[in-house]
């Protein structure tokens, strides 16, 4: 009771130490983007070379966050995010004084390893601190700050290499994470599920090949082709370890993976409509700074003045619909979310090479909206319909699903804008080319036109279980279909 009472009184600060962190290993992400060419120029290496310290940042934390998230569950959830704070904060001071290309991607794996282990366990950290009736809005906070770190890394990455240097992009981590620690220590309760249950270790390598391979193919087959003998062996790497991984945890006796979280409905589908949000989001995120600055020609800056705009509608529609899920539920506000992005997208899908600031901005924000207004009630669906034995694992998924979605999206914007801009021109294009603009606009109108129906499908998908679930309320049936939607049972008893 005297636990309980603590993360009561504490909880708001609780939220601040975890979306502060939250936001740090969001930004690390995309941060250092816009300093790749003077990182380059600097280790006197290519851009091929220079972009694998993006790469595997997102390859170490996809490949090991779901590990993270059992350990939590095993070891303690606070005791692992802790660790990652301090495993963060000592790879971002590798990073800034690394002076090869090696030391400084070896620096990013340690720094990605701890964002991993806070990314896997903040969820389950929230769910445990806040009631039902507030747990949506604390959700949409943390949504808030994830998506804000992911947008808001390239401007600032910018700006601080205009009036500094790259190194300081890793720098500001180290007292930020510093302070978080110590806040840390003072404010986030004491584990109370730690368990001698043994690590699946088996179920973890096999994990780690699939994830490497499937992300490495992904992301090296934008650059060489997805044709080539040596993506298409990865993939059947990642196929086979991901195969053998299902058929071990479907054996052992604590395995990495529960499936059987799988079989709620709500959980499963809402995992599915997150993952192809996050697709389309970061289609766009690729697609929208070259319209920026090769069709209109604007300049990097002036371009993340207009990219900001994202994030900081997502600040403020993120608490709001998470407020609103607490008050009357996530599952229409779902629907309405993702119906409200797939008009944004569509809407996209008719601008032009002529640029109209009011109507963009208007596109753009109509998207953030929809994407704000789906993503907190979502996470608090899928983070309701586990016991808490599994919150580590479920946040882990999510944040897995998240990272998966996003590099696939990177693949998708690929695919879409130069494989129509190759059709409309009559040969293969590979890039951006002068004087084919009326190409290229064709190309990200195809591209717009497909995220759109891809978060549209999964609009459908939410409408049909939404009209379900009201079916079955009206006439009191009480089947298994109704307890899968009956997300309160995890609360504190």
């Amino acid at each position: 009771m005297e636990n309980t009472e603590k993360q009561y009184k504490n909880k708001g600060l609780i939220l601040l130490n975890i979306v502060l962190l939250t936001f740090m290993s969001c930004l690390d992400s995309s941060i250092v983007n816009v300093a790749l060419p003077v990182m380059a120029n600097e280790f006197s290496v290519g851009m091929g070379s220079i972009s694998t310290i993006v790469s595997t940042y997102l390859i170490a934390i996809s490949a090991t966050v779901l590990i993270f998230g059992r350990l939590g569950d095993i070891k303690g959830k606070v005791k692992i995010f802790k660790t990652g704070i301090v495993v963060f904060t000592f790879g971002s001071l590798l990073c800034a004084v690394s002076r090869t290309l090696n030391i400084l991607v070896i620096s990013r794996i340690i720094q990605a390893i701890g964002a991993a282990s806070f990314m896997a366990t903040n969820q389950g950290i929230i769910t445990r601190t806040f009631p039902a009736n507030e747990r949506g809005r604390a959700l949409g906070i943390t949504g808030s700050f994830v998506a804000l770190g992911t947008l808001a890394g390239p401007p600032l990455g910018g700006f601080i290499v205009d009036v500094a240097s790259w190194e300081y992009i890793f720098l500001i981590n180290i007292p930020i994470g510093i302070f978080a620690f110590i806040m840390g220590i003072k404010v986030l309760p004491k584990d109370e599920e730690v368990t001698d249950t043994k690590f699946d270790i088996k179920g973890a390598i096999l994990f780690l090949i699939s994830i490497i391979s499937l992300f490495s193919a992904l992301l090296a087959g934008e650059q060489i082709g997805f044709l080539k003998p040596v993506i298409l062996l990865s993939f059947g790497v990642a196929a086979i370890s991901f195969i053998l991984f299902i058929r071990i945890e479907g054996r052992v006796e604590s395995p990495l993976l529960q499936l059987s979280i799988f079989r709620n409905k709500l959980f499963s589908l809402s995992i599915f409509c997150g993952f192809l949000l996050f697709v389309c989001m970061s289609c766009s995120n690729i697609i929208l700074p070259f319209y920026f600055q090769d069709i209109i020609k604007m300049t990097p800056w002036l371009t993340g003045i207009y990219l900001i705009s994202y994030p900081l509608i997502l600040l403020v529609v993120s608490p709001v619909s998470g407020y609103l899920s607490d008050k009357t539920g996530s599952e229409t506000l779902t629907f309405v979310g993702l119906s409200i992005f797939s008009i944004g997208c569509f809407l996209m899908a008719t601008i032009n090479q002529t640029f109209n600031p009011i109507k963009i901005i208007l596109f753009i924000s109509l998207m953030a909206v929809g994407n704000g207004m789906f993503q907190s009630p979502n996470n608090a669906l899928v983070m309701s319909t586990v016991p808490r034995s599994r919150l580590g694992i479920a946040g882990s998924i999510n944040a897995l699903v998240r990272n998966l979605g996003l590099v696939i999206g990177v693949s998708v914007s690929t695919l879409v804008l130069y494989g129509m801009m190759s059709f409309k021109v009559g040969y293969k294009v590979t890039n951006f080319v002068e004087g084919k603009e009326a190409e290229f606009i064709f190309g990200m109108s195809s591209a717009y036109i497909f995220i759109g129906a891809l978060s549209l499908i999964a609009a459908i998908l939410t409408a049909v279980r939404l009209y379900r679930t009201k079916k079955n309320a009206a006439s009191n049936d009480n089947n298994s279909d109704v307890q899968d939607y009956d997300f309160r049972d995890v609360e504190t008893k």
